[in-house]
């Protein structure tokens, strides 16, 4: 009976310790991450093309991972065509014409990976380096907050018709395909008018598109670009993007859970190098409103700063903030981590702070490791206020310093790292840390 019983209460405990490990940030009893990513994509060869993609796709096409496919140029898939690519297949975007693929509003992009067999869009060079292509652009038929509740990409495309680069409309649900266990590396080609091409731009999209298990690395613009819509937006994953890695705009409706980005010091850009930004528009004129603003409702994040000497990069200028909220817009982020940054988050000084405005900035439950500083109205170096505000014992947020080594299971793996947090290592204290002192 006493060994029945110290079994039980060995299990017990492990069960407890593995509920422990999950509560914040990334969650999973696995490591979602294995077999599918990939932190070294530049060490990778496909061979050379065998199909060639083109101009427009009017009919239903099916991708085969027995071929090679190389997007020539600008293509897309109009005419309410679906493009349908089967688990493992490779697609090369052109280096020489910097091909990119966009799905235009009422056809679909059906791009069903496996853990173990992903789709992989990359680049056709051998060397290859962030910006060797465009990059994947999904449009739909959902809100906007745009005059007219439409609009329309503006990266120098060069379309059959217009209407193939046009987003926006009605339609809450609509269906854009499915894009599940898909990479895209090496994207994010620079133009002279228009800045930078995204890894995954999704304009529009409605909430019965299916998006998980989407990674995108070593762009030269932001990664993920949501704008406008209402996606669904599960096991996401950021990877050294050279700007922003999840931005959202014009009127995005959008949920994010159990998502990753990973960001590094010594890859930034002037233009932008957040985890997160929320905003409703670029351009007060071209916003109505009296649509809807960008609304983020983000659970189980970790949001991660990789540094050789933090301190260090703290000091020259290296590391930036982690979150940026925008007036006129609303941000929740529960059983999250924040680890690494200066500060964590930036809050746009033509907010008010005041009781009305903080019910529309949420953080709860969220786990703020090694962030010098946390919370502040951008242009001002005192947060007293929202620091006594954020760190009551009702958001039950977490203030810690501790390295990544004992943050995190593995945080240094090149080959498989794991960003779950390991909360049993951590001397984790309630107490807001002095930051002057540093």
């Amino acid at each position: 009976m006493k060994t029945l019983l110290k079994i039980a209460v060995f299990f017990i405990c492990a069960s407890t310790t593995l509920s422990a490990q999950q509560e914040k940030g990334i969650i999973g009893y696995n490591n979602w991450l294995n077999n599918w990513t990939d932190f070294r994509p530049s060490q990778k060869t496909y061979g050379e093309p065998t199909q060639i993609l083109s101009g427009t796709i009017t009919e239903d096409t099916k991708l085969t991972k027995n071929d090679v496919y190389l997007l020539l140029g600008d293509v897309f898939v109009s005419n309410n065509a679906n493009l349908i690519i089967e688990a493992g297949t490779v697609i090369l975007g052109d280096f020489k014409t910097k091909g990119s693929l966009t799905i235009s509003k009422g056809s679909k992009l059906i791009a069903e990976g496996t853990q173990t067999d992903p789709i992989i869009f990359t680049s056709s060079r051998g060397v290859k380096k962030a910006g060797d292509w465009g990059g994947l652009f999904i449009l739909g038929d959902a809100p906007t907050n745009m005059f007219g509740n439409a609009a329309s990409l503006e990266f120098g495309l060069r379309p059959a018709s217009f209407d193939d680069i046009s987003y926006g409309g009605s339609n809450k649900d609509s269906n854009s395909g499915v894009i599940r266990f898909v990479r895209i590396e090496f994207a994010g080609k620079k133009t002279k008018d228009f800045g930078n091409y995204n890894g995954l731009t999704l304009a529009g999209i409605g909430h019965e598109t299916v998006i998980e298990n989407v990674m995108v690395s070593y762009c030269e613009g932001n990664s993920f670009s949501i704008l406008g819509g209402q996606p669904f937006l599960m096991k996401m994953v950021s990877f050294r993007a050279n700007q922003n890695d999840y931005v959202f705009n014009y009127g995005a409706q959008t949920e994010i859970l159990n998502s990753l980005a990973i960001r590094s010091p010594y890859v930034s850009s002037p233009y932008g190098s957040r985890c997160m930004v929320i905003q409703s528009y670029d351009d007060k004129e071209t916003s109505n409103s009296t649509k809807e603003e960008t609304v983020v409702n983000a659970e189980n994040l970790t949001l991660i700063n990789v540094s050789d000497n933090l301190t260090s990069d703290i000091e020259v200028g290296l590391v930036k903030e982690a979150i940026f909220v925008d007036e006129n817009t609303a941000f929740a982020i529960d059983k999250s981590v924040i680890s690494g940054f200066y500060p964590a988050v930036y809050i746009d000084e033509d907010i008010r702070i005041n009781n009305e405005s903080l019910e529309k900035i949420q953080f709860t439950r969220t786990y703020f490791n090694n962030c010098k500083g946390n919370i502040f109205v951008k242009g001002f170096s005192n947060n007293d206020d929202l620091e006594n505000w954020y760190g009551s014992r009702v958001f039950n947020n977490v203030y810690s310093r501790g390295p990544d080594s004992e943050t995190f299971i593995e945080a240094h793996s090149s080959k498989r790292p794991d960003y779950r947090l390991r909360i049993n290592k951590i001397i984790a204290s309630n107490d807001i840390d002095d930051d002057d002192d540093d």
